[in-house]
């Protein structure tokens, strides 16, 4: 069998030049939709324990698969300087993901450093990370302590087998609930739990895992399978859309919607009827939710994406190695939020057979979900 390649490099575009007339952050930056800057995601490694099939399947992240040398990935201090210029422009959430990010060494360290952000209000940021739960339980209190708001968790089966078909690791279900029980235990919430939901792969599992979580502590949110990079063969006939994911949880739990917590918010909430807690629906194939996105997205070696779907990264780290001053980072990063035009879901909501030209798009474990 002749293996996939994914030639990175290619997906990056040169250094942004410096600028010559340097700006002022305002904190009220938008871009050419009119969308603020309001999250920042940050990717501490692209290396993970786990192969999930919609995400490093392990046909092409084997283990000859070459990741980053520790000298391309941002040092925390690098990190940190760049996540404070964001802040300056008006980040107030930071989610650190990976790869699996609790992998990254001392990640502990860096969450201490980021909690030390202020918004130019004064506000403290919501700092928060997805991951796999695989080391969770034996993470949960030094991320607190490091200043850690809250952790979201993916959780694609509460069925031991398809669980570990799913995450191609041979990893048990029954270690992520204990991580969840001890992030629980230390304060890390709102909890919320991630089901990426793949057609004939785990669908089957929507109605085990909402009964499982229902009278829960935790927020359960079903995702629909993305096209997220090229090497996780997407198809649309394996998405299962959220209007048949609430139809299905509906037939069984009767449900209402509500409101979102603010402007931009990805998932659609609903609640139990019986006061049970609540689900999310997260659309971003069927129901595209480009008009409210205000993402960026750092990449573990300084790329800022505009997009989750980029083909490119503007290359940060150059800058930052290159003697860049604050100022000159600061206004490169303003210049590219400003020109931002992404739209990619919404584009292939209205093409969804074939996405026509073909499109190379960064991987999920190099930038992050």
């Amino acid at each position: 069998m002749t293996k996939k390649v994914i030639p990175l490099i290619d997906q990056r575009l040169l250094p942004p030049g410096l600028p010559t007339t340097l700006e002022t952050p305002t904190g009220l930056i938008t871009d050419v939709s009119g969308r603020p800057l309001h999250d920042l995601r940050i990717s501490v490694t692209d290396r993970c324990n786990f192969r999930c099939v919609y995400c490093m399947p392990r046909e092409v992240f084997d283990k000859n698969y070459t990741f980053l040398p520790h000298t391309d990935l941002l040092s925390f201090e690098e990190i940190t300087r760049l996540a404070s210029l964001f802040v300056a422009h008006g980040v107030q959430k930071i989610r650190l993901t990976g790869g699996e990010p609790l992998l990254r060494k001392h990640i502990e360290k860096l969450i201490e450093k980021l909690s030390a952000l202020r918004t130019p209000d004064g506000k403290d940021i919501d700092l928060t990370l997805t991951t796999n739960g695989s080391l969770l339980a034996k993470k949960a209190q030094s991320l607190k302590d490091a200043g850690l708001n809250r952790v979201t968790v993916s959780l694609d089966a509460i069925d031991e087998n398809i669980f570990k078909k799913m995450n191609d690791a041979d990893f048990p279900v029954a270690d992520v609930l204990h991580g969840l029980d001890m992030a629980h235990q230390v304060g890390l919430g709102p909890i919320k739990v991630n089901m990426v939901v793949k057609r004939g792969v785990n669908d089957q599992e929507i109605l085990p895992m909402a009964r499982y979580f229902k009278t829960s502590p935790f927020i359960l949110r079903f995702i629909e399978y993305m096209d997220v990079g090229t090497s996780n063969g997407w198809k649309m006939d394996e998405v299962v859309p959220s209007a048949e994911v609430i139809q299905r949880l509906q037939n069984v739990f009767p449900m209402a919607p509500l409101a979102a917590n603010y402007t931009g918010e990805t998932a659609q909430r609903w609640r139990y009827q019986d006061g049970d807690g609540e689900i999310g629906l997260i659309s971003s194939v069927t129901q595209a939710f480009c008009s409210d996105c205000s993402r960026a997205r750092l990449s573990t070696e300084g790329k800022l994406y505009t997009c989750l779907f980029a083909t490119e990264g503007h290359d940060l780290r150059a800058l930052l190695r290159g003697n860049g001053s604050d100022a000159e980072l600061s206004t490169v990063i303003g210049q590219l939020w400003r020109v931002r035009n992404d739209r990619y879901s919404e584009l292939r909501t209205l093409n969804t057979d074939g996405l026509a030209p073909p499109r190379k798009k960064v991987e999920m474990s190099y930038i992050g979900g």
